[in-house]
């Protein structure tokens, strides 16, 4: 049998290089034009829409209406075609791009069209009239007309409209006189730009709550208004960039078995070994928690327990949340109960009360606000803890389609540290299928069913649910069958399938969610055996209440997170998240249902690709994900890069550093090993800041930050011919890339399927004499907002990541791990 022992942190070893990288990307592609005929048909369109402004602003000022000091304009591209978005806005003339989006052409032939609107202040509509007849008139010294990707990528020109601002399907647009919960997202985020905002809103009837959230360059408030009302807001407020219709959170619906188990839980009450130095905890942020339950009391004390509004108290007034704190602190109670060996727990739970008791509990609000807002309860109470959120809360509708929203952007401020510079890890459950006749369609059903929102949350841990539960021992349910085999994905589990492929892979992994129950008449439903157990919220009634779906499988995944981070307890946030994605895998039950073998039992990287927005990166395996073994050697760099800098005198930014990281490979080991089969997994974890807001994704309007890519160096491929390979700043003037062959062969999922969202895994299959000469991995920067966007002051910021490399052999007898150790002069322990 192995030996097990912690894995190697290795400190201050990467290499940073001047980088720039190889690659350009593809110009945007623009109609050809009659340049006589276009130029005069945009002149005519420019003519009448400031015609129309001025009547518009006449009649408004007439009848003693507020009006706005600009106007609001629609550009869209010709269909199947780019429009050149960048060129837009020009900041220095207020000249604005609030948001970017597409829609489909009619007909048989259905093309994308991307429109865009701009607002141009009051004295700047020559702008664009003068970039219009530079192009008629005017040439570059090549012979071309100025500014002819702009002027030739617009189709026609317009005045913005409501739907130019909505950002949702158009269908949720309030109808009539029907008053509707809407998020408006303003440009700026000045005092002044929310101030101005309340005021017209006063001004025009509806009132505007008072949370806020702030992006970079937007705020976010929550109101309730009419059509008439947004209409007029567009018409008087300089500040709108999109309207959003707002979210309601997801009902938890649990079958509760009424049993009398208090002899249960005095046994496992006297088996608990809790540690009352905990310095890590897991933050539930839920309905509340009971903590008065025998079990939950040594793990959740009083002032652990929060609410974001005081008079909601923080009592569970639903059961949810003292569910989730059971399993979070032990896992499901089955497993927990049916042993007799003491139960060591090297964490601490907090509540932070997000739902208001009924009435209110489904009322519309800033869930982003009000999740932020748990979180900072938790930490003003104990602020020296490792904290690990842990999130059940849903919105179901699943419109976002992996589009960030205010809610999963929130999530994703919060955890980059983007306010305070501190990382936290975030746990999220993918959300749930709950209706009988979706269920009727398994498995089919769930790949068309999309993660909910904050789901799609780049930085969270987004957990979906398997089932290993199958056996039903009820007598009353004789010809009852489950519905999903064991190992297959939960029926209640949602996919990231339908989405865009641009957006992060979800969830990143599932654990136990439990089955349903098929009758013999195929009415679908939950049962005993097929959920797992947790701790009640009204212990005098009942001790044990059912949880599953992926409420029960985010609570377990915050319980195995607690765990590696109390045995790593200076590991970053953005380590324990890697950790647990990295020791992941697919069980062979789930590749048997959504995956074709070739003949020889291999999959393509395509269906790999698949499997990842179905189930993520599989189920995580607590044991590799807490220590090494002889056979199986895991190494951890922690690092900080700057991907970017700006040249003196310059506007623009370009990228800045690579890092290169030598792997100390067991070398003579490996190569003794010769044809022995290998495989080498790395998994690349690091938190962007968000820029949401519907701005495009191209250009220098990108969701992330900044973006890390890893490449790992071939068979026979030298290290200068590795960063030749990588970064274009380590060849000679001139020089081109080099024709090696990178290996990319070997990798089960590819850089085209993980090269998505902030974190990327993928394993390295081949001999044990191949991988001994591949010890170089590089990690280099590619585009992001800081880039982009320099004007807001970020360019130069540090980017963390962790690096997760392992090596595995097959034979159990074989020492990887000895040789390295030695190597970095670290003592071999011995965990027991």
């Amino acid at each position: 049998m192995a030996t097990e022992h912690s894995h190697i942190f290795l400190r201050e070893t990467q290499e940073t290089e001047e980088f720039t990288t190889p690659r350009r990307g593809g110009g945007q592609e623009v109609p050809q034009r009659n340049r006589q005929t276009h130029s005069v048909k945009l002149q005519n369109q420019w003519a009448a829409i400031w015609a129309r402004a001025r009547e518009q602003q006449e009649y408004r000022t007439a009848v003693s209406m507020p009006s706005k000091d600009g106007v609001y304009v629609e550009f869209e591209g010709a269909p199947g075609f780019d429009l050149v978005t960048k060129s837009l806005e020009d900041r220095r003339a207020g000249i604005r791009l609030l948001n970017v989006f597409t829609v489909r052409s009619e007909g048989d032939s259905a093309q994308e069209i991307t429109r865009a609107t701009v607002f141009i202040p009051s004295g700047k509509q020559d702008h664009f009239l003068k970039k219009i007849n530079e192009y008629a008139q005017t040439e570059t010294r090549k012979g071309n007309p100025k500014h002819v990707a702009l002027v030739q990528s617009v189709e026609d020109m317009r005045l913005a409209v409501l739907e130019s601002f909505w950002r949702d399907d158009q269908s949720l647009l309030p109808q009539g006189t029907t008053a509707v919960w809407c998020e408006f997202w303003l440009q700026g985020t000045a005092d002044d730009v929310e101030q101005r905002f309340r005021e017209k809103a006063a001004a025009l009837g509806f009132d505007v709550q008072a949370r806020t959230l702030r992006f970079p360059e937007r705020t976010v408030l929550l109101g309730r208004a009419t059509r008439e009302q947004l209409g007029h807001l567009i018409e008087s407020s300089p500040d709108i960039a999109e309207f959003r219709r707002a979210k309601e959170t997801a009902r938890f619906f649990l079958e509760l078995e009424n049993r009398d188990q208090a002899e249960w839980v005095n046994d496992l009450r006297s088996r608990l070994r809790i540690n009352p130095d905990a310095t890590v905890a897991v933050c539930v942020l839920d309905t509340g928690a009971n903590n008065g339950h025998a079990l939950l009391q040594p793990v959740l004390a009083d002032d652990d327990c929060h609410a974001v509004e005081p008079g909601w108290g923080v009592n569970d007034h639903q059961g949810h949340g003292t569910l989730m704190c059971g399993v979070a602190a032990f896992g499901d109670l089955t497993d927990a109960l049916q042993h007799s060996h003491p139960l060591r727990v090297d964490h601490c739970l907090e509540s932070a009360k997000i739902l208001p008791p009924p009435p209110g509990a489904n009322d519309p609000d800033l869930y982003g606000d009000i999740t932020i807002q748990g979180m900072y309860r938790a930490a003003i109470q104990a602020p020296d803890r490792n904290r690990i959120g842990c999130m059940a809360v849903t919105s179901e509708d699943g419109r976002d389609q992996g589009r960030p929203s205010s809610w999963s952007a929130a999530i994703d401020k919060l955890t980059s540290g983007y306010d305070d510079d501190t990382r936290r890890l975030f746990i999220v459950s993918a959300g749930n299928i709950e209706e009988q006749q979706i269920w009727a369609e398994y498995p089919q059903s769930n790949l068309e069913y999309s993660v909910c929102d904050p789901g799609q949350s780049w930085n969270a841990l987004t957990v979906g649910a398997n089932t290993e539960k199958a056996w039903l021992s009820d007598p009353s349910l004789q010809g009852h069958v489950p519905l999903a085999q064991p190992g297959e994905l939960s029926p209640f589990s949602s996919t990231s399938l339908p989405w865009d492929g641009k957006w992060p892979v979800k969830p990143d992994i599932v654990l136990e969610g439990g089955n349903l129950a098929k009758a013999p008449d195929d009415f679908i439903s939950v049962h005993d055996d097929l959920s797992l157990l947790s701790t009640g919220h009204q212990p005098t009634r009942r001790q044990f209440d059912l949880i599953n779906a992926t409420s029960a499988a985010a609570a377990q995944a915050a319980w195995m997170a607690a765990q590696i981070q109390a045995r790593y307890p200076e590991a970053w946030p953005e380590t324990i998240r890697g950790l647990m994605i990295h020791s992941a895998d697919w069980p062979a039950a789930l590749k048997r249902q959504f995956l074709n073998a070739n003949g020889q039992g291999e999959y393509s990287k395509s269906d790999y690709g698949r499997l990842l927005r179905i189930c993520g990166y599989g189920v995580p395996n607590l044991v590799k994900a807490l220590a090494s073994a002889s056979n199986s050697l895991t190494l951890v760099s922690e690092a900080e890069i700057q991907p970017y800098t700006k040249k003196e005198g310059r506007s623009d930014c370009s990228t800045k550093d690579m890092h290169l990281h030598r792997l100390p490979w067991p070398r003579e080991v490996l190569l003794a090993l010769g044809e022995t089969p290998v495989a080498l997994r790395v998994t690349l974890s690091y938190f962007i800041e968000p820029g949401p807001g519907e701005v495009g994704w191209r250009d220098k309007y990108r969701y992330a930050s900044f973006g890390l890519r890893f490449g790992l160096n071939s068979q026979g491929e030298t290290e200068e011919v590795f960063m030749k390979r990588l970064n274009k700043a380590a060849r000679d003037e001139g020089e081109g890339r080099p024709d090696t062959d990178s290996g990319s062969d070997r990798w089960d999922i590819g850089a085209n399927s993980r090269d998505t969202g902030s974190v990327h895994s993928d394993i390295w299959r081949g001999t044990a004499a191949d991988i001994a000469s591949c010890n170089l991995i590089g990690v280099y920067p590619v585009i992001g907002w800081w880039r982009e966007r320099a004007w807001l002051g970020r360019w130069d910021r540090m980017a963390r990541y962790s690096l997760i490399v392992s090596l595995h052999t097959p034979d159990e007898n074989i020492d990887i791990y000895t040789p390295v150790a030695i190597q970095l002069g670290i003592p071999v322990e011995v965990t027991v």
